[in-house]
């Protein structure tokens, strides 16, 4: 199992590209100490709105959504 596999190494690969669009990925800590699986939100730098994962309630996406979302921006169709 290479590092770029590891999930801390694809949450750093992906902050650094949502930085590139002016984003920031926002993890719920809440959730994690309350035993959860700890969800993800994506904020715009600029106006600091949460432009992803806050339906249908606050970090509601998971990592593999984020994920998902910043490779579309990526490719260029979001």
């Amino acid at each position: 199992m290479s590092r770029k596999e590891f999930e801390a190494s694809r949450m750093r690969r992906m902050k650094r590209i949502a930085a590139r669009h002016g984003l920031t990925i926002l993890t719920s800590d809440k959730i994690k100490v309350l035993g959860g699986a700890g969800g993800h939100a994506l904020r715009d730098d600029a106006s600091f709105k949460i432009v992803y994962g806050d339906t249908p309630k606050p970090f509601s996406a998971s990592f593999e959504d984020i994920e998902a979302y910043i490779e579309r921006l990526e490719a260029g169709e979001e």
